[in-house]
């Protein structure tokens, strides 16, 4: 979809929505560019030249540029994809787990796939935060997390002074690449310590958390 004369690829993006719908196969090209985007922006940072986006994606350059005008546009998309696989997972796993804190275990061990913690340096100061997208996708995904936590907490299962930030900020936090790091199979690292972590949100609490629970919205919060 190429912009057209007159319309900037910030009104493109806020367009959303309202874009016309896409045909199957320019559909599948397109998920393929976002997913490509996602997997070498982890990799390789924000910066990642769009050729090799293009050729992990299977895709040529002419393509993914009718579909994403430049790297903020297609930054927007990455990040609307990450929180709806996330809140995905969320869904997911409430419906199909009745032990209420093994769902939130399975939810937890596959969030970290979304490696969060590697992408939030996307949302930089040139992604419009508070588009009307990523406020609805954010809605969903705390609604979603929020459901979980809730059964767990009302089974008995989960201590009652964390909330949803808690959860996300250790989930950013663990899957956030070390500086200059060269451990091998970090991951298998995460799923450990992401364990240990598990274990310490398990009712009766051993201890007394200081400060109060985090919700998104604290997490949103600006510095003046």
């Amino acid at each position: 979809m190429a912009v057209g004369a007159g319309t900037t690829s910030a009104e493109k993006v806020k367009g959303g929505a309202s874009s016309p719908r896409l045909r199957a196969d320019a559909l599948r090209n397109r998920e393929r560019i976002i997913a490509a985007a996602r997997e070498t922006m982890v990799e390789f940072g924000a910066e990642v030249p769009f050729d090799e986006i293009a050729r992990r994606a299977g895709v040529g350059n002419a393509t993914l540029y009718r579909h994403f005008a430049d790297r903020l546009e297609l930054i927007h998309h990455v990040t609307l994809s990450v929180m709806s696989r996330t809140a995905d997972q969320a869904e997911s796993v409430l419906a199909e787990e009745p032990d209420a804190f093994r769902a939130l275990r399975r939810f937890v061990h596959a969030a970290v796939e979304e490696k969060i913690g590697a992408l939030c340096p996307l949302l930089s100061d040139g992604v419009d935060r508070d588009h009307p997208d990523l406020l609805a996708a954010r809605d969903r995904l705390e609604a979603a997390v929020e459901a979980l936590m809730g059964a767990a907490r009302d089974s008995g299962q989960l201590r009652t002074d964390i909330a949803v930030g808690d959860l996300m900020v250790a989930i950013t936090q663990l899957t956030r690449p070390l500086p200059g790091s060269g451990c091998v199979d970090f991951d298998k690292f995460v799923h450990r310590h992401l364990q240990l972590f598990l274990d310490g949100l398990q009712a009766p609490a051993r201890s007394e958390l200081p400060g109060c629970a985090a919700t998104l919205e604290d997490l949103r919060r600006r510095k003046p």
